[in-house]
This record gives structure tokens, C-alpha cells and sequence, in this order.
């Protein structure tokens, strides 16, 4: 069986961040510059949100373009930034996050 499409995404950014894609619990990317979640279905999107929210780090939702819409208005005012299946900053994070 072939990776998913969220695989074989978070695989690429990892490797661009020099990281280990996390399959397990936690964040899918996490580098000493930022924490990245990746999500492909709408469903995801609103979890993946609520995942890397208490992140101190920059943090930022990845998607498939075709997403991005839906991941920029889900992030709205969170501070969560959102990029592109290729690593491209379309909203920028807002730095450090508040806990909840």
C-alpha cells in the first residue's frame, strides 16, 4: 500500500526542516525553529488547530493547496500560520503562542 497524501507531505517538510517526521502523538514536524501539523481533509483541519495551539514555538497548519482557504479561516486570530503541501508561508505565524 502506497504513503497517504498526508505522509508523504509531512515527510518533505520534515526533511526540509532536517527533522524526523512524528507519526506518533504530538505535532507531525517539529524543528527548533517551528512546530508544523499537517492536515488534508476538512475534518482535519479544525483538530490539527486545536493540536499545535499550546506550542510556544511559531506554529503553522500545512495543506494541499486546494485547503488553504479553509486553513486560513480556521486559524483566524489563533496566531497559527499556514503553509502550502510544499513548505510556502501563505499566512504567517504570529510567533509565540498562548497557552490554553
Amino acid at each position: 500500500m502506497g504513503k497517504s497524501e498526508h505522509d508523504k507531505i509531512a515527510e518533505s517538510l520534515a526533511e526540509k526542516e532536517g527533522v524526523e517526521y512524528n507519526q506518533g502523538k504530538g505535532p507531525d514536524v517539529k524543528s527548533k525553529k517551528r512546530v508544523i501539523e499537517v492536515a488534508t481533509h476538512d475534518s482535519d483541519i479544525d483538530e490539527s488547530t486545536k493540536q499545535v495551539i499550546r506550542y510556544q514555538k511559531p506554529k503553522y497548519l500545512a495543506t494541499p493547496k486546494r485547503k488553504v482557504p479553509k486553513a486560513i479561516d480556521s486559524t483566524r486570530g489563533t496566531g497559527i500560520g499556514v503553509m502550502d503541501d510544499k513548505g510556502k508561508i501563505i499566512k504567517r505565524s504570529r510567533g509565540k503562542g498562548k497557552r490554553r
